[in-house]
């Protein structure tokens, strides 16, 4: 069986819609692994890879900051992703919202307050600096952008198309809902099932 490892965004957790949708919609077809991801970059991405290498799975997923860390993992580890929405500039998101938050989905640690502060945003700078350091030739196929239409917070395809060449549209906004997610997706992600 298939393994799907899903990266949720920065306000997410992995029981967040997207991540409960393509459980659902690959029930007995993949198995799909969505974890709650640490908040400071570096810690994420770290986690990732370790998970990565415990899981080893055939696809990432991500959604705006998750999609961020997928691309910066895929090529390193060998493993296709598909970025909704990917937040490109946590930077400029985060500057705007500093202070005091709550995830909006439940986390495993039963932790839902976190704080955005100056360290934070300068954690992801170094991290966005570095971004694209280890796209390659073959990856140029392997990683595939889905941009939502009415995506008010993410604008990043121009930039995303400087380095892949594959980008879709769907017409819904930041976040997908679990249609959006059965609709636009599931298929991409069957495809690139069948690819590997």
């Amino acid at each position: 069986m298939k393994k799907i490892l899903f990266l949720h965004g920065f306000y997410a957790s992995g029981q967040c819609v997207p991540a409960l949708a393509l459980h659902e919609s690959f029930k007995g077809r993949a198995e799909v692994v969505t974890p709650d991801l640490p908040m400071h970059p570096k810690d994420a991405v770290s986690f990732i890879r370790g998970l990565i290498e415990r899981e080893e799975p055939d696809l990432l997923i991500g959604n705006s900051c998750g999609a961020f860390y997928a691309q910066i993992v895929a090529p390193v580890m060998g493993i296709p992703a598909l970025l909704g929405n990917p937040h490109l500039q946590m930077t400029e998101f985060l500057k705007q919202r500093i202070g005091e938050h709550q995830y909006k989905s439940p986390r495993n640690d039963g932790k839902q307050n976190f704080v955005i502060d100056e360290t934070l945003i300068e954690e992801f700078a170094e991290m966005e600096a570095i971004q694209f350091n280890n796209c390659n030739p073959d990856f140029k196929d392997r990683i595939w952008g889905l941009f939502g239409e009415k995506d008010t917070l993410a604008h990043f395809e121009p930039l995303f198309l400087k380095h892949y060449n594959r980008s879709f549209h769907f017409p819904g906004g930041h976040t997908p809902t679990a249609d959006e997610v059965r609709t636009w997706y599931v298929p991409l992600a069957e495809k690139m099932l069948e690819s590997i």
